[in-house]
């Protein structure tokens, strides 16, 4: 097909959003899928947050969904799930981001999760926690309060404190044991990068049948809780073994991810996408348990770890991502695949890993790409489906550039370090593009923020 009668296809099967559209096209074809997954093009993108959060919303009020599980690490996250349901120490939504304090900080400090936070705290509070006379039936209403989880595996050390913390307040045994076996990297400092390094080029003994003998021993302890619990109202003691049982499992994963950090990016990605796949599985079955039916989660997290790796580059890498793996574990009409791109406008991003978020200039995309070819449209914002058998990108099947922005954004190597090959029709199910974005703003600003006006990213931190 050529060019100009494929931008005149694409231009006839887009619908354009409004700015302040109610995004009925795209609750209508996400249908009734239980497992909603909503990526992004970038790390520092504030339209990419405002759509995810206002389809979220949708989706809790009108289809009853229980979660939201972000690319973040567990204990974090589940500092903000305790706010949201009115169960935590903090104050505000801005002292609930608060164990949000590694690199990229700005990912989940901003202004847009403050306002998204503050809305399911409020929606929260208006469903009240069931009480022992009643049933599963009131959550099964969709009456449930919603949580907030962390599917990422870099908290190894916060994930320690957390387990030993609940066996000090349950059992005091298991928590000597829980110590000594976790005390095994106290000779490593802080860094679990020391570890991963010291480990793998054999200058010590690693940790790993410690965290293995941990996580069994609360696993082992979390299903003698499943008889009493199923179909049954939700107990603290419960849900607080599960989160323990999660924090165990994050040390184990972290362990073995930190160790192939220094064999192969590959293995090392494999990993991260595998634990956020598990993680998922067990928060499904955990919330199902509770609530005596089919547990419905949305899922934030970059369109490299959402969109189904198998029609991407990766795969050629031996790549594989959580979008992949929901389909292959999922019926099709369970889960949907949404992707989010953008061509030109500012993005919040760092020049190195570590240094401070700056507000960069997005280089426009180029033409030969995904984006360059929406860009040329002419629409502004737009919802383009891509089930359909008609679908014209699904008709050419052939591979676009298309562009990804980790949390590293550098202008000398754009080609190189942000594009890569796609078959988009395979990848998502659907995708909303936003011609012109705006940068993300970070709740601690500084002075980088304002006035950089670089331009490219790096490929790796997505």
């Amino acid at each position: 097909m050529l060019e100009s009668s494929m931008i005149a296809a694409l231009r006839a099967q887009a619908l354009p959003l409004l700015p302040n559209d109610n995004l009925d096209a795209v609750m209508a074809q996400i249908g009734d899928a239980t497992l909603v997954l909503l990526g992004e093009a970038s790390h520092g993108t504030r339209e990419f947050y405002r759509l995810r959060a206002d389809i979220s919303k949708r989706l809790i009020i009108e289809h009853g969904f229980d979660a939201i599980a972000v690319e973040a690490d567990w204990p974090d996250a589940l500092q903000v799930s305790r706010y949201i349901g009115h169960d935590g120490n903090d104050r505000s939504a801005d002292q609930a981001l608060s164990g949000f304090q590694r690199f990229p900080q700005w990912m989940w400090r901003n202004k847009e999760m403050v306002e998204f936070i503050a809305w399911l705290r409020l929606h929260n509070a208006h469903h009240a926690k069931p009480s022992p006379a009643q049933t599963s039936v009131v959550q099964a209403a969709g009456l449930a309060r919603v949580g907030f989880f962390g599917i990422d595996l870099y908290s190894l050390h916060k994930s320690i404190d957390s387990v030993l913390h609940y066996l000090d307040l349950n059992d005091a045994p298991a928590a000597a044991r829980a110590r000594e076996r976790y005390g095994c990297f106290d000779q490593f400092g802080a860094d679990p990068q020391h570890y991963g390094y010291a480990t793998s080029f054999g200058m010590k003994p690693g940790c790993t049948q410690q965290v293995i003998e941990q996580l069994i021993d609360l696993s082992a302890a979390a299903a003698a809780q499943l008889p009493r619990s199923v179909g049954s109202v939700p107990d603290p003691f419960s849900d607080e073994l599960f989160y323990a049982q999660q924090n165990a499992r994050v040390v184990k994963n972290a362990e073995s991810y930190y160790r192939a950090m220094f064999q192969s990016r590959d293995i090392s990605w494999n990993m991260r996408d595998l634990h956020m796949a598990e993680t998922l599985d067990a928060l499904r079955q955990h919330i199902s348990l509770r609530k005596g039916s089919v547990a419905k989660i949305a899922v934030w997290a970059h369109n490299s770890h959402l969109g189904d790796a198998r029609a991407t580059q990766m795969s050629e890498r031996g790549e594989l991502n959580l979008g992949q793996l929901v389909r292959q574990r999922y019926p099709a009409q369970e889960s949907f695949l949404l992707g989010l791109t953008t061509c030109s406008g500012t993005v919040t991003a760092a020049s190195d890993w570590g240094a401070p978020a700056e507000k960069k200039k997005l280089v426009p995309a180029r033409a030969d790409s995904i984006e360059g070819l929406f860009h040329a449209t002419a629409l502004a914002r737009f919802l383009l489906p891509l089930r359909a058998s008609d679908s014209v990108l699904a008709g050419v099947g052939r591979r676009y550039l298309e562009r990804a922005i980790g949390v590293i954004y550098r202008p000398e190597s754009e080609r190189q370090s942000h594009y890569f090959h796609a078959d988009l029709a395979r990848q998502f199910d659907a995708v909303i593009h936003v011609d012109h974005s705006s940068a993300l703003q970070p709740l601690e600003r500084s002075v980088h923020w304002t006035t950089s006006e670089e331009a490219e990213t790096y490929p790796f931190g997505v």
